[in-house]
């Protein structure tokens, strides 16, 4: 009794996490719209109705997936390593990102697509969250202070880089126009510039609780 308590649990996640991984390769692959919830289902091995006891509705599991899908978004924050500068943070961030995104290629792309859906609220706050997370790890990563305590021009400003980001590696997975070696080094480049000059050049902003951004 007690042994099939504790495998029912275990069993449940083994099947919700088949569902979602099926999921994730059937809609990166094509579409939300071109997908059954009898071929997920299938995929993953389980019975239909499993979908709907877990998830609901398709749509809710697609927001789920898309949800799954963004939580690798956010740069990782390196361990401080002492005499590291905060190029050397930006670069090992930025490297274990992109290795990130390479190892999600198909997922990654679904997943910065996944506002082609049109007008969704729910997906739109589902990346939003994860945007807003990858904005303050870049503050992390950068060595600027408390998220909580930096300008909302900061905030801004690397909102922006994580579009840029997103554009950079469509570029380099879908249109072949960089290698992985070229967006890196654009990446690094561009994002202590734009803290530095381009946050720098922004007029009327409030001034900086934590003093002028580290070099």
């Amino acid at each position: 009794m007690h042994a099939s308590a504790t495998a029912a649990p275990k069993l449940d996640a083994e099947r919700r996490l088949a569902i979602l991984a099926a999921a994730r390769r059937l809609f990166s692959e094509r579409g939300f719209s071109s997908v059954s919830t009898t071929e997920i289902a299938g995929e993953a091995g389980v019975a239909r109705g499993l979908i709907n006891h877990y998830f609901g509705t398709k749509r809710e599991l697609y927001v789920e997936v898309v949800r799954e899908m963004v939580r690798f978004r956010s740069q990782p924050v390196p361990e401080y390593v002492n005499g590291a500068t905060p190029q050397d943070r930006i670069d090992e961030s930025i490297e274990r990102w992109l290795a990130m995104v390479s190892r999600n290629r198909e997922a990654w792309l679904a997943a910065i697509g996944a506002e082609g859906l049109g007008r969704d609220p729910e997906i739109e706050a589902v990346l939003d969250e994860a945007r807003e997370e990858a904005t303050t790890r870049l503050i992390e990563v950068l060595g600027l202070g408390p998220a909580a305590a930096a300008p909302p021009e900061l905030h801004a400003v690397l909102r922006a880089y994580g579009g840029m980001a997103e554009a950079a590696t469509r570029e380099w997975l879908e249109r072949d126009r960089w290698s992985r070696e070229q967006v890196a080094a654009f990446l690094k480049a561009a994002l202590p510039r734009l803290v530095d000059e381009a946050f720098e050049a922004i007029p009327n902003r409030d001034p900086d609780p934590q003093g002028e951004t580290q070099q």
